[in-house]
């Protein structure tokens, strides 16, 4: 790595001394730069924020035109999905106190899943990149912020546009593998509508040998169970995209890198942008903030999914023959993650995949079977009342305790009473004994 920090003069090779102070600024460098960065953003389509999606949307589109032929589906696979998720609510309501949460039901084909899903991945996506495209305009010299004037703001566009070109290609491949709405673990679609993609889940169904039917009435109940949870669970949706924004806040990128970043970077060419982007040099530096906020997100993905793999297996288990085998492939699907996953994590910085799936799945199992169904979903109704990742490690205990925690929620005056009494009790107990 060059000595000269971007944007600077190497200075005069006949004086030996080398000293920073001797390497004055090159206006010229910065002013060609950025005009020329003024000509590529021009055909880029305007976005504001820290993300360009119209970019993302449009990268996403012509990478799907390319490798997809479907444009849209027959009477009969609409029809199919909305059989599908109608039979599946009704085996859904014995296991399950939450009620139906599916207003709407839809087939989507994969740009239908990128247009309704992309005002969710902007509140994900938007605090992440605001943190990271600060960088380009932090690092500079202040005296050629004040000579670049109102061209500050390309800088911020070239970020956006790095940002907007990565998250498009996640898209398109996410488009290209998704089989509901809920696929990844997050409420994305519009609230009260089950989606499911025909033309993704008939490519997920070759080579399972099990009929096409069989696996959409599958899909369907999980896109239906995650529907009910995240209806009439009100805080649930806020809180996933709060973990979101508490893990943009700690990131603290290496301005230095941006140097060598430069130099990557071929302003009339846009793919070059991307690949400086892709190369890690602007990589976010995890804090213990970070790690904590992480925790919580992987730990509240696995309590969804593993409350859906329970309440799913307890509605489908008797009266589709291979449940069994299709609920073991969507936890090793939702566990290990895919090529689009593995994009969208080092755009981000987020895994979306719940890690402990197993350990949530036997937590459920065990509450349900020890409280019953309704105490089970009841424990939805408290943000206080989820299990932590600490509870995953001992779900018997968890489970023991619930009991006396719910008690103290909905009735505090008397379990307050209760926990006095106790106290006075072994107070004379102690009194005795002296």
């Amino acid at each position: 790595m060059s000595d000269v920090p971007f944007g600077f003069s190497p200075h005069d090779p006949d004086d030996k001394s080398g000293k920073p102070g001797d390497n004055p600024f090159d206006f010229s460098q910065l002013g060609n730069m950025l005009s020329q960065l003024g000509a590529m953003l021009s055909s880029a389509g305007s976005s504001s924020g820290p993300v360009n999606y119209d970019l993302a949307k449009q990268i996403a589109f012509q990478q799907l035109s390319s490798t997809t032929t479907t444009v849209g589906f027959a009477a009969d696979q609409s029809g199919a999905v909305t059989d599908a998720v109608h039979l599946a609510e009704m085996w859904l309501d014995p296991v399950t106190s939450l009620p139906a949460g599916t207003r709407t039901t839809q087939a989507w084909t994969a740009r239908d899943w990128i247009e309704k899903t992309i005002p969710t991945w902007q509140r994900l996506c938007d605090p992440v990149a605001q943190r990271m495209s600060g960088a380009w305009v932090e690092a500079m010299p202040a005296e050629a912020k004040q000579a670049a004037g109102p061209l500050l703001s390309m800088l911020g566009q070239m970020g956006g546009m790095a940002f907007g070109s990565q998250l498009g290609n996640a898209l398109a491949q996410l488009g290209a593998e998704v089989l509901t709405s809920t696929d990844v673990g997050l409420p994305l679609g519009p609230e009260g509508t089950a989606a499911l993609l025909p033309a993704n889940i008939e490519k997920f169904t070759e080579g399972l040998e099990r009929p096409a039917s069989e696996v959409m009435v599958f899909l369907a109940a999980r896109e239906a169970a995650h529907q009910r949870l995240f209806t009439h669970v009100p805080w649930l949706r806020q809180r996933l995209l709060d973990t979101v924004e508490e893990f943009a806040k700690g990131i603290k990128v290496d301005t230095s890198a941006l140097e060598q970043l430069a130099g990557q970077i071929d302003p009339s060419n846009p793919a070059s942008i991307e690949e400086a982007m892709s190369s890690g040099l602007l990589e976010p530096q995890t804090t213990p903030e970070q790690k904590a906020a992480l925790t919580r997100l992987e730990t509240m993905l696995a309590l969804v999914e593993g409350w859906v793999d329970v309440v799913v297996d307890a509605a489908v288990s008797e009266r589709l023959p291979g449940a069994a085998a299709l609920r073991e492939t969507l936890r090793r699907r939702r566990a290990s993650g895919g090529p689009a996953e593995q994009t969208f994590a080092t755009l981000v910085g987020l895994e979306l995949r719940p890690r402990r799936l197993r350990a949530a799945s036997a937590l459920w199992k065990l509450v349900g079977d020890q409280h019953g169904v309704e105490v089970r979903d009841s424990v939805w109704e408290h943000a206080e009342l989820i299990p932590t990742a600490e509870d995953l490690d001992d779900p018997l205990e968890f489970a023991e305790r619930l009991a006396s925690t719910r008690k103290a929620l909905e009735d505090p005056i008397a379990e307050l009473e209760r926990t006095m009494r106790e106290d006075g009790d072994k107070g004379g107990d102690k009194t005795e004994e002296s």
